[in-house]
């Protein structure tokens, strides 16, 4: 009953909008940033601002020599977006709240309000007519069909790699607007999830909750990418595999709602269950896994790397060019080739586009809420949680978790990009001769193809 108060002020359908929120804001946040450490997080990710849909997808689908746009162009762009989206929501909760002004008989008679507003920005979204900043909704979507309807023999760029990743942290928030969708039909209340049925207790999660259609889709990416003719390297092998540990745990988190409604909520049986075990076994290496990813594939650093006495040597000398802060002509690019003969501290990668500080705080953050699994362990959590209070702060949580990995992905990307130079259509065992690690395979684009 403790989490009633919060229901009345906040309902789910709202949480939902503020995470979604927190998601555009995030991603204003994170090329606004990066522009101020000096990352070009544009060039890395081919993004441009063009007057035609085009425009819309990444340079690599786009002809012509055309330079990247600046990067205060998009995250403004964002920024301004969110203020809008922001400012309707709050007007809707305004109403809401003071039309139920805490008075719990009044929420679900006033509770199409919020569905409402969620209504408008779905039909904002996928609005035709050219206002509320259409050019950044079309990229929004234009990101979503070529993750989801894109063909198998179908390149897989970087932009869409972090697109997708992005919305693996959306994964229950997904599933919160199923809730919301269900608690906001007639004959529901805000005041609890409604039951699952047969179907959607299996099928619904898969699409839904955990492993979700984001996972799904970074799942297929990964077994594209490993299938490309051009493709000689186990790494995107290796990445399907980290979203496929995904898979057993959704499944086993399901069956165990099944055993607990035969046994009834008051009968302990957390620990001695072997199917609770079985969770508990995936939980571990799923977190663990795509922890040891993060640090070591996502982000090049060598803390949890086999130790290797030739890493300790510094590289031959090479051209290494590194973003400085995106402009429309070449002089983003800044020499940066003493980085590279640098030693670096223990654990971490040379050359490092950030503070020092920043690398083993983001590490140590990104272990511990990528293990916050474990307050699911508390039976009462397990069984009763889904839609509230304490599920909303796991999932900003993730989001938080999500926002830092973006810094440094980029910009380990910035780096790979500049050490490739115009060879950037390299693999990286062609570049480095390490058979272990690996480049994200970036397609040529027409004017490199001709050179």
């Amino acid at each position: 009953m403790s989490e009633i108060p919060v229901i009345v002020d906040f309902p789910l359908p709202f949480r939902v909008l503020v995470l979604a929120g927190l998601g555009i804001v995030g991603w204003a946040t994170n090329l606004h940033g990066l522009d101020l450490l000096g990352v070009d997080a544009v060039s890395a990710m081919d993004l441009r601002v063009e007057a035609n849909l085009n425009s819309h997808l990444p340079a690599h689908l786009t002809t012509g020599p055309k330079p990247p746009s600046h990067p205060s162009v998009i995250y403004h762009a964002v920024y301004r977006l969110f203020a809008a989206y922001a400012v309707w929501c709050f007007l809707c909760w305004g109403v809401f709240r003071y039309l139920t002004w805490g008075d719990m008989a009044l929420v679900d008679a006033f509770g199409y309000i919020p569905a409402i507003a969620a209504l408008v920005v779905l039909m904002a979204l996928v609005s035709p007519i050219d206002i509320l900043y259409k050019r950044e909704r079309d990229k929004f979507l234009q990101s979503i069909r070529r993750c989801l309807f894109s063909s198998m023999d179908a390149p897989i760029y970087f932009a869409d790699v972090v697109f997708a990743d992005v919305f693996t942290s959306f994964a229950k928030v997904l599933g919160d607007v199923w809730l919301s969708a269900r608690m906001l039909l007639p004959g529901s209340t805000l005041f609890r999830t409604p039951d699952d049925g047969p179907w959607s207790r299996w099928i619904m999660p898969t699409i839904m909750r955990r492993v979700s259609l984001p996972y799904l889709v970074r799942f297929k990416q990964c077994l594209v990418e490993y299938s490309l003719p051009s493709n000689d390297s186990r790494r995107p092998l290796f990445n399907a595999l980290k979203y496929a540990t995904s898979f057993p745990v959704i499944y086993l988190s399901a069956a165990q709602r099944l055993v607990m409604k035969e046994k009834g909520d008051g009968e302990a049986w957390h620990g001695q269950h072997p199917l609770f075990r079985l969770w508990l076994l995936a939980a571990v290496v799923n977190s663990l896994y795509s922890f040891w990813w993060d640090v070591t594939n996502d982000w090049g650093l060598s803390l949890l790397r086999p130790h290797d006495t030739s890493r300790e040597k510094p590289p031959p000398p090479r051209p290494l060019l590194l973003a400085h802060r995106s402009t429309a002509s070449e002089e983003h690019m800044t020499p940066a080739t003493n980085h590279q003969r640098q030693p670096y501290p223990f654990g971490l990668r040379s050359p490092l586009l950030f503070p020092l500080p920043v690398y083993p705080l983001v590490v140590f953050l990104n272990l511990v809420l990528r293990m916050t699994w474990s307050i699911k362990l508390s039976s009462h959590l397990h069984s009763k949680s889904e839609g509230s209070v304490t599920i909303f702060w796991l999932e900003m949580a993730e989001l938080l978790r999500r926002w830092l990995w973006v810094f440094v992905r980029v910009e380990w990307e910035v780096i790979k990009r500049a050490q490739l130079g115009p060879r950037r259509d390299v693999l990286l065992e062609d570049f480095s001769g390490d058979e272990g690690e690996d480049y994200e395979m970036v397609p040529r684009t027409a004017d490199e193809t001709r050179v």
